[in-house]
């Protein structure tokens, strides 16, 4: 068993924890990422062959947050998790946004990418992990995907820009941002804010990209949109 472990640091000295060569190894790629007592595993599977007639690139990114995650499970009639809710189909568009543009242009297999969120702790937000354990698990693949592409959340609380700050910390903020980016390559920006300057705009997303888990370049990173 050839188990990877990789840590990142946040400024805070909160640790992001991407673990590999455990968990799902019959899939083409797999990755748990952990922060915290918070820990999500993302999974990619591939078709063998392409379906006739597809020009496009056919990717499904699914991301389901498990009642056993927060030690609940389903009773009553329904005894079984239904279809996903809104919220977690919207972290899913966030985490296919900026991994889409990544391939090339002649791929035309289809790509399943699954994120479960296994364990959950209560004041830390899992859908600004959710990007980063997708791209990781394609990263550990043979797929021609053009990552790895780091994904946090960054928020202004008090006058200063916080990376993956926990929910208690996250409602006090006037500017909260999901921010996707390649090493060189801003690929997605989502968010709500207060009423705020162009100047403070830029600033938020050239710190998610500093600090995000990305590499320090002197270069001016492109904004993809």
């Amino acid at each position: 068993m050839n188990i990877i472990n990789k840590k990142i640091e946040l400024p805070d000295g909160r640790v992001i924890e991407i673990e590999t060569g455990k968990l799902a190894k019959q899939a083409a790629g797999s990755a748990v990422v952990k922060m915290g007592g918070t820990m999500l595993l993302a999974t990619v599977t591939c078709a063998k062959e392409v379906k006739e007639g597809t020009d496009f690139m056919p990717l499904t990114v699914d991301y389901r947050e498990k009642y056993y995650s927060a030690g609940r499970f389903p009773g009553g009639f329904l005894k079984r998790e239904s279809r996903p809710s809104d919220y977690e189909v919207l972290i899913a568009r966030l985490v296919d946004r900026p991994i889409r543009p990544l391939w090339p242009d002649d791929f035309h297999l289809e790509v399943f990418v699954n994120i479960m969120l296994i364990s959950a702790e209560k004041d830390i937000q899992p859908d600004a992990l959710a990007g980063l354990a997708a791209s990781a698990a394609l990263a550990t693949s043979d797929l021609p995907f053009g990552g790895p592409v780091s994904e946090v959340r960054v928020a202004r609380i008090d006058g200063q820009f916080v990376i993956n700050p926990g929910f208690a910390d996250g409602a006090r903020a006037d500017l909260d941002l999901m921010v996707a980016a390649t090493e060189e390559n801003i690929m997605m920006v989502e968010g709500e804010m207060n009423e705020v300057s162009e100047h403070d705009m830029l600033e938020a997303i050239k710190f998610a990209h500093r600090r995000g888990g990305r590499s320090p370049s002197h270069r001016r990173p492109r904004v993809l949109l």
